[in-house]
């Protein structure tokens, strides 16, 4: 080992720096196992973006308008009422557009002259895990009949990625212990590690459509959906290098 890694060695400092901040020289007088691995982990989502909105037709601009504002301001009181906090709550899009009817419509002159504009809203509503199915029922149950998205999330992603760099360091010293016995050595200290690529953040892939385009639920009022929070996935990518002796 040269004279800075045996300082390192004894010393017992982990640096932690990305890529190429460091160069290792990796040669006779410097007896050392260079390892790059990958792990994961994982945690059941605490944190909840759940997506509610509407949409509705009228004659004319003015009466969608009216009636879109009654809706909107419904949605957003029973949210407050519900106790979502005014900051967990994020306008998405709001649009007052000439109806563009497709091509397959079949609504009849009649049926179209009472849907001449159209008047559409979203929100995004940040809400813990646990809160997602109450916080979508209520609105929903107000008149948000364009909803259902959720993107799910943890709150501590900094201890989740610490997680998966844990374990990715700990497969990087496995595959070096192997290493060192195939070439009849024992396996020293960590002398240096650092993340090989920027961490990559991986949700799953299948959002949760909870509800989309459904009318006003008709009596006895319904239950919450059923919504199991999903399992969110962080990845770490580890370059070390450990003396062998």
């Amino acid at each position: 080992m040269t004279k800075s890694a045996v300082v390192l060695a004894a010393a017992g400092l982990v640096c932690v720096a990305m890529a190429g901040a460091q160069t290792i020289q990796v040669d006779r007088n410097n007896r050392t196992i260079a390892v790059t691995a990958s792990d994961k982990a994982s945690a059941e989502a605490d944190v909840a973006t759940v997506t509610v909105g509407f949409q509705i037709y009228a004659p004319d601009a003015a009466t969608a308008y009216s009636h879109g504002s009654e809706m909107s301001n419904a949605i957003m009181d029973a949210l407050k009422k519900a106790g979502v906090a005014d900051k967990s709550i994020e306008s998405q899009d709001q649009k007052l557009n000439y109806t563009d009817f497709p091509e397959y419509d079949k609504s009849t002159p009649e049926e179209r002259a009472q849907k001449q504009f159209t008047l559409s809203q979203s929100w995004t509503v940040r809400v813990p895990a646990t809160d997602a199915a109450a916080t979508l029922h209520v609105a929903i149950e107000a008149g948000a009949n364009q909803s259902g998205n959720i993107d799910w999330d943890v709150a501590d992603h900094d201890a989740l990625q610490a997680k998966a760099a844990e374990k990715a360091l700990e497969h990087a010293r496995e595959i070096a212990t192997r290493m060192a016995a195939g070439l009849g050595a024992h396996l020293g200290p960590l002398i240096y590690a650092s993340n090989q690529t920027p961490v990559q953040r991986m949700f799953n892939t299948m959002s949760s459509e909870a509800a989309s385009r459904i009318g006003a639920p008709p009596p006895p009022a319904p239950v919450p959906l059923a919504i199991r929070p999903q399992e969110v996935e962080e990845t770490a990518t580890v370059y070390a290098v450990f003396a062998i002796e």
